[in-house]
């Protein structure tokens, strides 16, 4: 299925997802984005221009992802994946660096099409049932951060130059994502006791799709990495230094603050939430190509427990207007032909293309049946 606002950078289906202790981070200054004097005068004028019009406008540091290294799973590593092997993520799918790209998507098909059988890292836990893992399993994802913010995002991916930047980065670094922000976000395919997917509608207040579903998500916070390791910084002052040192504080990061953002966006408290499962990454090209980790969370709660603690109100409850509910079946059938498609986000479009592929509440081996015959899609819609 193809949709030209959104795209799979990488999936981790033949392990059907990924834990948190599966994935390594790797945080340097090499891999912030490329910069000059004329570039950086740019972004302070279109951060000046959108604070006039928006005064309540924050900008806070986020992650850059740059690269990564996924391990090939006919082979898994026994050692530290090598950064030697990590692939740049140049282009999309659409656009002029589709070769480099395509190597990945290539890699990451194969990967699934090539596997005959589940590897020793079919680790999963789900619904408090779970394998023993192999004693200390290496790493099988390997990410490569570097540093960004929200102003630099405004002024580089959502700038109407946003098309020059990119010939600009290919022409002069071989990269057109190099001058490009791309912070690395996070999302949720939530699912509830039942069997049902959670979704909110963005409010129309909102900077990005108001009005159109969404998954529970938003971005892993540098500052919640540095107050975790002790440090009390305000935005302007975090830096790589205070974190190189403390990879696994970032990977800790990236996976609980998609839970936050669920406790925050839908009031769901954190025992609720089971650990989350790593699907892949995917691109969003409303936004030129900007990354989103998507992971799947099960949730204890029914589907009517969730909809009572959405309409109590969370921490970020002035952020959407409704909560809906879609069968686990139906969503493994949206495609692009059904009504709901429409009303999606990128966001929660690239999260449903990595559930479909990755299918991470399916083990391999563990009830020796396939999934339930699918029904035509509907949607349970909860409003005030």
């Amino acid at each position: 299925m193809m949709d030209p606002e959104v795209s799979v950078l990488l999936h981790c289906a033949h392990w059907h997802g990924l834990l948190e202790s599966q994935v390594q981070v790797e945080l340097s200054e090499r891999f912030n984005r490329q910069t000059d004097l004329a570039l950086e005068r740019h972004i302070d004028e279109v951060w000046t221009k959108r604070v006039s019009k928006e005064p309540w406008l924050f900008n806070g540091a986020k992650f850059r992802l740059h690269s990564f290294c996924l391990a090939d799973p006919q082979n898994p590593p026994s050692t530290p994946l090598c950064h030697g092997t990590i692939f740049h993520h140049t282009e999309d799918q659409n656009s002029q660096g589709q070769r480099d790209l395509g190597d990945i998507r290539n890699r990451c098909t194969s990967q699934t099409e090539n596997a005959e059988g589940p590897s020793n890292h079919d680790y999963r836990e789900f619904n408090g049932i779970a394998d023993k893992p192999p004693p200390h399993p290496a790493p099988l994802l390997s990410l490569r951060l570097g540093l960004t913010c929200y102003k630099d995002y405004l002024g580089t991916n959502w700038s109407c130059g946003v098309a020059k930047l990119r010939q600009r980065g290919e022409a002069e670094f071989g990269d057109p994502l190099t001058l490009l922000a791309q912070p690395l976000g996070v999302g949720a395919i939530l699912c509830t006791s039942n069997g049902q997917v959670v979704m909110i509608r963005r409010s129309q207040k909102v900077a990005e799709a108001g009005g159109l579903l969404d998954i529970p998500g938003g971005h892993p916070e540098p500052k919640a990495v540095c107050e975790r390791l002790g440090q009390r910084v305000c935005e302007e002052q975090i830096s790589i230094a205070m974190m190189e040192r403390r990879p696994e504080a970032i990977v800790s990061e990236l996976f609980s603050s998609v839970c936050a953002e669920i406790r925050d966006e839908v009031n769901i408290p954190l025992s609720s939430l089971g650990p989350p499962v790593l699907m892949g990454v995917a691109l969003n090209h409303t936004s030129a190509g900007r990354p989103s980790a998507e992971f799947y969370v099960s949730c204890s709660l029914s589907s009517d427990e969730v909809r009572k603690l959405y309409w109590k109100g969370g921490a970020e409850a002035s952020e959407s207007t409704e909560v809906v509910f879609v069968s686990r079946t139906d969503v493994l059938q949206l495609d692009r032909s059904s009504p709901l498609w429409l009303e999606l986000c990128p966001s929660a479009k690239g999260a449903m293309l990595l559930y479909q592929t990755v299918k991470p509440d399916v083990v391999p081996d563990r009830s020796g049946r396939g999934d339930a015959k699918l029904t035509p899609p509907h949607v349970h819609k909860e409003t005030d």
